[in-house]
């Protein structure tokens, strides 16, 4: 690993712990930290902790998932492997299934017009805009017909499945997500068709200046049309443009991380994603 890949990877350390304490507050386990939501919200993960001077052990991840079934949680731990390589083997034999996820960094020298790649239009939701709260619904409604679905193949699921899976948001919620966006912690993107509305999104956050991207999601019915690529690359450009020096996302799979990379994005390592493992009969 060079210098400046060792750099990077300390900086996506910093982002992973202090990306949820905005509203969470954490729940220390050996080697481990727990953050959980002050409030209504989607639950956070847990991962190793900074400045542990052992490693987590199988004991760890057994009491935060015990942890976890208390409070109602997923199960769900995260962490970069080239920072914590020992966590891998813990994580299986204390009974999680872990998904090795290619990890990518924006070179901004490659980045694309998010215009180049797609024909439909993708707009950053304005935290100024009475629609900012429905946008934000829009992202997650999104996100959650086109996660159920996985991969880049299309499919049967469209604008009516995306509308009945349309939750308004509180108003506290709204606020604490205008507030976010307000000051760059978040954004939120949508590429908008005129005659179906949202068809794909996506959203960032950011911690001083590294931004992950993530929840990139296309309607299974809109896809194979760049548009994946293209608010990824959208948000890429709003993130920079705004002074961010560091934007990296996560591919749910190799098929994904080819999408990213005509985003301007390029593998640098692999961020480990953990949940409870599928019971067999």
């Amino acid at each position: 690993m060079s210098l400046v890949h060792g750099e990077v990877f300390e900086r996506l350390e910093r982002f992973y712990d202090g990306v949820p304490r905005d509203t969470a507050h954490v729940e220390t386990y050996g080697g481990l930290v727990l953050f959980v939501r002050d409030g209504a919200g989607w639950p956070f993960y847990a991962r190793p902790r900074p400045g542990a001077s052992e490693p987590p052990s199988a004991a760890d991840v057994t009491t935060v998932r015990e942890r976890q079934r208390a409070l109602g949680v997923p199960e769900a731990f995260e962490w970069v492997h080239e920072n914590h390589p020992e966590l891998l083997p813990v994580a299986r034999s204390a009974g999680l299934a872990v998904l090795e996820a290619p990890l990518m960094v924006l070179d901004p020298a490659i980045l694309p017009p998010a215009e180049r790649l797609s024909d439909v239009p993708v707009r950053l939701a304005d935290p100024t805009s009475p629609d900012f709260g429905r946008d934000v619904a829009t992202q997650r409604a999104v996100a959650a017909i086109g996660f159920a679905a996985p991969g880049t193949a299309p499919g049967d699921a469209g604008p009516v499945a995306r509308d009945a899976a349309l939750v308004a948001l509180t108003p506290r919620r709204v606020d604490e997500e205008r507030a976010q966006a307000a000051d760059g912690r978040r954004a939120y993107a949508l590429a908008e068709s005129v005659d179906q509305g949202a068809v794909a999104a996506g959203m960032a956050m950011r911690v001083g200046d590294v931004a992950e991207i993530a929840g990139i999601a296309t309607l299974p019915t809109a896809r194979r049309r760049g548009l994946a690529a293209a608010v990824t690359a959208a948000l890429a450009r709003h993130l920079l443009d705004s002074g961010t020096e560091l934007v990296f996302l996560s591919a749910g799979s190799e098929e994904v991380a080819r999408i990213y990379l005509r985003a301007g994005f390029r593998r640098l390592g692999t961020a480990c994603i953990a949940e409870p493992a599928p019971v067999t009969a």
